[in-house]
């Protein structure tokens, strides 16, 4: 199975990872290690990917499957069932393991310095632009400059084409954000989410950032990515206490 470990520094008992498409037995344009079971897929084979998963990763927990919205409600591991509408899980005690689906909206990670607290986050552009970073900062409830955060794969600033709509929505609540933008032909413009996010991040105080890079769009042996193949997969990017500090 091909994973991606954080490259942060996070302390032990805070285990995070990122699925890619490989080591499932999902067929056809999900093939192979589909995790999401809303795109179409045999459910019974979502089932066993879901399962291998948990194994490979010795999982202390199901995950909280979200049903993502694009929006910005965050949900407490623990009080809310798998299913219920969110854009971010959060975690405070050991064995409640928050995941997330993408298949090129930007899934982040967080959690503290010293290992008390952990979300994942759905950050699609939609979900950047209504607050979904600064409601899951806000919902770790510890200040910001303790916060770790990481960037998983997503789809590149090379290859996610948007409206003049999105820059203006952008724009207006943060003129600095058309650096994360450029020109495209036809009064388009190529969008950067790493980017947009880090800023989002930077501005309610989040200033310990890694990760970014991974582009979905362009490694179609890696990564699912809805722009560049419609019908597709769902990777998960996990994260959760093993124990407290």
């Amino acid at each position: 199975m091909d994973l991606i470990r954080p490259d942060w520094p996070a302390p032990a008992w805070v285990q995070a990872w990122s699925t890619t498409r490989s080591g499932g037995v999902s067929e056809g344009p999900f093939d192979s290690l589909n995790l999401g079971d809303h795109v179409g897929d045999d459910a019974e084979r979502v089932g066993r990917n879901r399962a291998r998963v948990r194994e490979h990763l010795g999982l202390p927990a199901e995950p909280l499957w979200l049903r993502q919205v694009h929006g910005c409600e965050v949900a407490e591991a623990g009080a809310v069932p798998s299913g219920c509408a969110a854009d971010a899980a959060v975690a405070r005690s050991p064995g409640r393991v928050c995941a997330v689906l993408t298949a090129d909206c930007l899934p982040l990670l967080l959690c503290d310095r010293v290992g008390q607290v952990v979300a994942a986050v759905h950050a699609g552009w939609r979900g950047l632009a209504a607050g979904v970073v600064e409601q899951a900062v806000g919902a770790l409830a510890v200040d910001p400059w303790q916060v770790l955060a990481w960037l998983g794969p997503a789809i590149g600033p090379d290859a996610f084409e948007v409206g003049p709509e999105v820059r203006d929505e952008f724009l207006a609540a943060d003129s600095g954000a058309g650096q994360a933008f450029r020109p495209a032909m036809g009064g388009r413009w190529l969008a950067d989410l790493d980017t947009l996010a880090r800023r989002r991040l930077e501005r309610v105080g989040v200033r310990s950032v890694y990760g970014g890079g991974h582009c979905t769009f362009s490694d179609p042996s890696r990564f699912f990515s809805y722009r560049r193949d419609g019908v597709t997969g769902r990777m998960a990017s996990l994260i959760w206490l093993v124990r407290t500090s």
